[in-house]
This record gives C-alpha cells, sequence and structure tokens, in this order.
C-alpha cells in the first residue's frame, strides 16, 4: 500500500475500534433499558465513546485517496450514526418522555450496522463484530468466509420491495458462503410495533452469519401487523417465503417463525392456524389471550415446538401472559419451551438468539 494511503489506513485503524466499543455500548443499552433503569444506564454509558468523535472528525479532515473512498463512506456514515444514538440516549432522560426518546435514539443502531457491514469483508475486528462471540476465533469459519468472493450476488444483506422499512416489503440476510447444493434453515423475523424489518434483520444476522442461515425480516404492511386481520400481513410473508425459496434452496423442515412484542404476537395469530407452514414458533415479549386458543387448530398444535421467551420485567405485557401461554399451548399438546428472564424488560433480548437456534436446529 502505498505511502500516500497511509493516513487513511491510519484513521481506519483509529475509527474502526471506536465504532465497535460504541456499538457494543448500544446494544448493552437496548438489552438493559427499561424506565426503572434509564437513569443508571445513562450513567454506565457516559464515556463509552469518547474516542469515537475525535477518530470522525480527524477521518472527516483528511483528504483519502480515491479507491479508499467506499470504505470512508461506510466507516463515517456507521460512526455518526453509533455517535448520534449515544448522544440521543444520555439526552434522553431531559425529554418529555424519556423513555421514549430512548428507544428513538437506538434506531441509529440499525443505521450503523447496516453501513458498517459491508466492511466486515476487509476488516477482521469487524467481521469478528459479526459473528457469534464463541464462534469469533473460529479458525474454519473464518477461512470460508475469507474464501468468498464480496462482490458475489445474491448473497449478505438484501431489501426487497423497495428501501430498508418500506411498508410490506421485507430485508434479507443470506449467508455469503451460500451454497445450492444444501437446504438452508429460514428465519422469518417479524419486529415490534413500532419497527420495520430494515432495522429487525440486524437483531439477527450475527448469528446467521455464523450458523448458516437465511433471515427473512418483514415489514407490516401497516403501523404494526394486522392482528385483527391475520390475512392480510399472513398472505404477504407466505408470499416473501415462497420469492426466497425460488432463488435460494431452503430446508421446508426447519422454518422458524419468531418476533418480539407485537411480532411475537402475531407469531401465535399465524403460527397457530391450521394452514401454516413454519414448524417452529418463537414469541419473544408477546401479548398473549386465551381468545387466541379459539382460532388455533388442533390436529396443528400437537406436538407444535414452541419457544416463549419473555421479561420478568416486563412494563407491557406482564410476564403472566406468558405464563398463561405456556399452560394453554402445553395443555392443548404443543412442546414448550418457557424461558422467563428476570433482567429482561419490554426489550428484544439478543443474547437469547443462541439458545433458540440450539433448539429450534437441534435433534
Amino acid at each position: 500500500m502505498g505511502g500516500e494511503s497511509e493516513p487513511a489506513v491510519e484513521a481506519i485503524a483509529r475509527l474502526t475500534p471506536a465504532i465497535l466499543r460504541s456499538l457494543h455500548a448500544l446494544e448493552f443499552a437496548s438489552r438493559h433499558l427499561s424506565p426503572a433503569a434509564l437513569p443508571q444506564l445513562v450513567e454506565a454509558l457516559r464515556g463509552r465513546d469518547d474516542d469515537l468523535d475525535p477518530a470522525l472528525a480527524a477521518s472527516r479532515a483528511l483528504a483519502w485517496p480515491e479507491r479508499l473512498e467506499p470504505a470512508r463512506t461506510c466507516l463515517e456514515t456507521a460512526a455518526e450514526a453509533a455517535a448520534e444514538g449515544i448522544a440521543g440516549l444520555l439526552a434522553a432522560p431531559e425529554a418529555p418522555q424519556p423513555v421514549v426518546a430512548a428507544y428513538r435514539s437506538l434506531r441509529t443502531y440499525a443505521r450503523a450496522a447496516d453501513s458498517l457491514y459491508p466492511m466486515a469483508a476487509h476488516l477482521k475486528p469487524v467481521s469478528q463484530f459479526f459473528l457469534e462471540q464463541a464462534a469469533r476465533d473460529d479458525a474454519a469459519l473464518a477461512a470460508k468466509l475469507a474464501a468468498v468472493d464480496p462482490a458475489r450476488e445474491g448473497v449478505g444483506t438484501m431489501h426487497v420491495g423497495g428501501p430498508a422499512g418500506t411498508r410490506g416489503a421485507f430485508s434479507l440476510y443470506v449467508p455469503e458462503y451460500y451454497d445450492a447444493a444444501q437446504d438452508w434453515p429460514v428465519v422469518v423475523a417479524m419486529h415490534g410495533g413500532s419497527g420495520n424489518g430494515g432495522a429487525f434483520l440486524w437483531s439477527w444476522v450475527r448469528e446467521a452469519r455464523t450458523r448458516g442461515l437465511i433471515v427473512i425480516a418483514p415489514t407490516a404492511s401497516g403501523s404494526t401487523w394486522s392482528l385483527m386481520e391475520p390475512e392480510l400481513d399472513g398472505t404477504n410473508i407466505e408470499r416473501m417465503v415462497a420469492e426466497v425459496a425460488a432463488h435460494w434452496n431452503i430446508d421446508t423442515a426447519r422454518l422458524l417463525l419468531t418476533g418480539m412484542s407485537d411480532g411475537g404476537t402475531f407469531t401465535y395469530v399465524l403460527g397457530l392456524r391450521g394452514d401454516c407452514r413454519f414448524t417452529h414458533l418463537a414469541p419473544v415479549a408477546a401479548s398473549f389471550h386465551p381468545l387466541l386458543m379459539g382460532f388455533a387448530d388442533t390436529d396443528r398444535l400437537r406436538d407444535l415446538p414452541v419457544h416463549i421467551v419473555h421479561g420478568a420485567g416486563d412494563w407491557m405485557f406482564p410476564p403472566e401472559m406468558a405464563q398463561g401461554a405456556e399452560r394453554a399451548l402445553a395443555q392443548a399438546g404443543a412442546r414448550v419451551v418457557y424461558r422467563e428472564i428476570a433482567d429482561l424488560s419490554h426489550t428484544y433480548p439478543r443474547d437469547e438468539n443462541g439458545r433458540i437456534l440450539d433448539w429450534f436446529l437441534g435433534p
């Protein structure tokens, strides 16, 4: 690499760890956010991005070589989004609705991840960030990822039907080492009521890239899932799965339907119907009403694998709802795994993904 590139290389070496530290901080905040914990969370975040703004300012002031401009765009855009998110969290306690402001700030994580991800093919620390922690030093997996052509089409992250978050469209991740000679398990992951598939996709990319899964992250056609008209979004999701199956080889014996909050509730609404094609259900932080059992198919419920995750501190949907779901489904013959997490509020527990996948992919 020529001498004219050395300042840019130094900028990359300075920006990358600063971005990753900030993203880890945003992940921590996302996992532990609750109305009661917000003040302590803000204090824990102070100083976590002290190196980000100086690294970003130095990068902006630098004349980058033209051939490294794509890297500059990725890193600076990711840094800007991460900095915006942490600044928003630190300011949230002073907002009229502190928790709403905090949740809004966390949306920047997806923008940062989306901008940073193309660098995973070129920078080892970024590649490791987008792997499960236990696999970050897996030499065989690292070699498999290193052998992939970064320009290969039809793999990585994609947005189908419009830009990320387009109503009624979906975002998609296909592992870069995809091989059409094998069948690939599929996770359909549904966002919460105020979210979108473009953002929620990043809740699953790390595990999918590690284990070899295709992830479909739909965006509801309305402001949230059509809970009272399940055929509306349900038909849309069926179309998405069929579209993916037409281009990639999927494992029809391993189809997981999961979702957070309203997405978890819609997992019940769709997943208990007799015509549902999904083999496994994993509702997270979901609302459940006994009336749902009146619409369930008796034969469908028998031996249906269901993995319920709920927070003991969920302030939106109390854990008694999830406990009731466990009882009702087990009595109907479903094979239910129930996980109630003591320190979880109404947030998405990404640290549970591995456990869900062990269950989903197991014998």
